[in-house]
């Protein structure tokens, strides 16, 4: 396999000369700047044998490197044994970033080469920014991929379909008709949306394009007059053709976008300079005013209307009940010691798939025994594949989409015998979760002030992780959405009742064992306060949180109240849809500590 990638680089670094360049770079993402994508876009993964979701690799004629982040370390470290690239450790202050790499390697006059459809507006303009410094230059040299890659997978081709009104809560002429009425306030005259997941929400449409994520590879043109919604025909079933001619929605071939946009005459045009890549904001005709900010539908699609609020909940109803009778049965199957790590990911896949409304995976399901769970994305493979024993840790992180909603839970299960250092680790992770469950909080507030009770425990421990604490999560759709965050880093985007984040701390000790807990958090009003309003978080989620690993006399008696208070309400929920053996073991996993 090692063999291959260096074969491959080679074959790269072959189009060099007649490309005239010194180096090419080479993103996870796709045209739509999307965080997972279709086997088509996986470039990065094919050059370089990393199958993590996030990473940059850069080529040049005697040296390559794979830029990614903590939650990849160490298996990029593992994939990239023998490949001949660096693996380079992003956040970290010895790392130096992509460009100064660049600029240490290359001399003043020569280029570098990308693809104008794989980085955003701002990415290529803070590169070219970076690089001119030493004058090197940036060629948009297109997708070099194809002229290397044997056998490349095609476009995909899955037809899409509609996303019916009683789940979405507002269908797609009210949701036009509150942009058209966002940009006419703003006098904006039209919107591209590049982002798959803002496409799909706007139009009340799914499809099967991205693996986990009910996306349809498309654009969306929005004006005042018209809309003109850019796809692959052989994607627009009759169905479709005739709920979109209903909706008064025009049809064009995906690849027409580029020259629909060079001719388009409207005088101004808004992109999000983030989501928009740079090769279709080129075509845009010098004449037309490009309006560059967050696209509205951002916002209003993460602000959860009444249905989609109320089809959340039933989701996670469905996928706690789907959760317990697999950790039911978990519990009884360790002591075998014949499940494994890919072995409890198809029962758990099993009893969701069992649940009404069940369409598929939210992402691949996370299930890591002892030292693998400190591998913060880790994936099971035939080769790493753990049997289970009765001792120790196992992370499970896993969710699914039903046709209501989109779910994403992380439990950390004491399988038998712990030493004291799991114990502690788990229980302050397990105060941080909770700290983060109960606050409250003025209108106003960003997800980055919140942050840091959730980090507060392990802080004071000298631990740390750096993943995010909280993303935002679609409404059957991608499972890491925005704008919203609870995150370290500055996010300007304020928490608004009706949005849903992740509330996920964690610790990661490699070698050793990692920990998180994870549950679904919706944004709810509170009360009025000093200086207006007030806001809390509804916890959503509804599973059993292990008891075994909690040292109790690390909790205080209002993190005790929440726990319990917690578990009750788990157990209220749940109950009446279980057997009466089912509802045992819930009574014993929710009882009072």
């Amino acid at each position: 396999m090692k063999e291959n990638i260096k074969e491959r680089i080679q074959a790269l670094r072959m189009m060099f000369k007649p490309n005239h360049i010194k180096a090419f770079i080479i993103p996870s993402t796709d045209p739509h700047l999307s965080e997972y994508v279709a086997p088509h876009w996986k470039s990065r993964e094919w050059i370089s044998g990393f199958t993590g979701s996030a990473g940059t690799v850069v080529v040049l004629e005697d040296k390559a490197g794979l830029w990614t982040d903590s939650r990849y370390f160490l298996q990029a470290a593992e994939e990239l044994e023998g490949s001949d690239i660096t693996l380079f450790k992003e956040m970290l202050p010895d790392t130096p970033s992509i460009t100064d790499f660049l600029c240490d390697n290359l001399k003043s006059g020569e280029s570098i080469g990308i693809d104008g459809k794989m980085f955003s507006v701002l990415q290529i303009e803070q590169i070219k920014k970076e690089l001119a410094v030493h004058n090197i230059h940036v060629d948009l040299s297109g997708d070099l991929m194809d002229y290397i890659w044997k056998n490349r997978p095609a476009m995909p081709k899955a037809p899409a379909f509609i996303y019916e009104l009683q789940y979405a809560g507002k269908s797609c002429s009210e949701k036009v008709e509150i942009l058209r009425n966002e940009l006419k306030k703003q006098g904006i005259d039209a919107l591209l949306l590049s982002a798959l997941d803002e496409i799909a929400w706007t139009l009340n449409l799914r499809g099967n394009d991205v693996h986990c994520n009910p996306v349809v590879i498309s654009y969306l043109l929005i004006t005042q007059d018209e809309v003109v919604f850019f796809i692959s025909p052989e994607k627009v079933t009759k169905e479709v053709e005739k709920y979109l001619k209903k909706e008064h929605i025009n049809l064009r071939d995906y690849n027409d976008v580029e020259t629909f946009l060079n001719s388009y005459t409207g005088k101004n045009l808004l992109i999000d300079p983030k989501k928009t890549n740079y090769a279709i904001y080129s075509t845009i005709p010098p004449q037309c005013s490009i309006i560059r900010r967050e696209s509205p539908v951002s916002l209003l699609k993460a602000i959860r209307n009444e249905q989609e609020i109320s089809g959340i909940h039933a989701a996670m109803q469905r996928d706690g009940v789907a959760l317990v009778r697999f950790l039911k049965w978990l519990e009884e199957a360790v002591p075998s010691e014949k499940e494994t790590e890919l072995s409890i990911d198809k029962k758990l896949h099993d009893f969701r798939a069992a649940q009404p409304l069940y369409m598929g995976e939210s992402f691949d399901t996370i299930a890591g025994y002892k030292e693998h769970a400190a591998i913060v994305h880790y994936s099971a493979t035939s080769e790493s594949n753990a049997t289970l024993l009765p001792k120790g840790f196992l992370l499970l992180d896993s969710g699914a989409q039903y046709l209501d909603g989109t779910t994403d839970i992380t439990r950390t299960i004491a399988l038998g015998e712990l030493t004291e250092e799991e114990k502690n680790d788990y229980t302050l992770i397990l105060k941080g979760h909770i700290a983060l469950a109960m606050a409250k909080f003025p209108n106003g507030t960003r997800g980055a002030q919140l942050d840091v009770l959730a980090r507060m425990p392990i802080w004071k421990h000298g631990m740390n992780f750096l993943h995010g604490t909280g993303h935002g999560v679609g409404h059957f759709l991608s499972v890491h959405e925005g704008p919203q965050s609870i995150r370290m880093n500055e996010n300007p985007v304020v928490l608004q009742p009706g949005m849903v984040t992740s509330n996920e701390p964690g610790i990661y000790k490699s070698g050793s064992h990692g920990i998180r807990t994870e549950n679904l958090i919706l944004v709810c009003k509170d009360k009025e306060g000093m200086f207006g309003e007030y806001f809390r978080f509804e916890t959503l989620t509804l599973c059993p949180i292990c008891k075994k690993g909690i040292i109790k006399e690390i909790l205080t008696e209002e993190e005790i109240k929440w726990f319990n208070d917690y578990h009750q309400t788990v157990y209220e929920k749940l109950s009446p849809h279980l057997n009466e053996e089912e509802k045992n073991w819930l009574q014993k996993a929710t009882s009072s500590i």
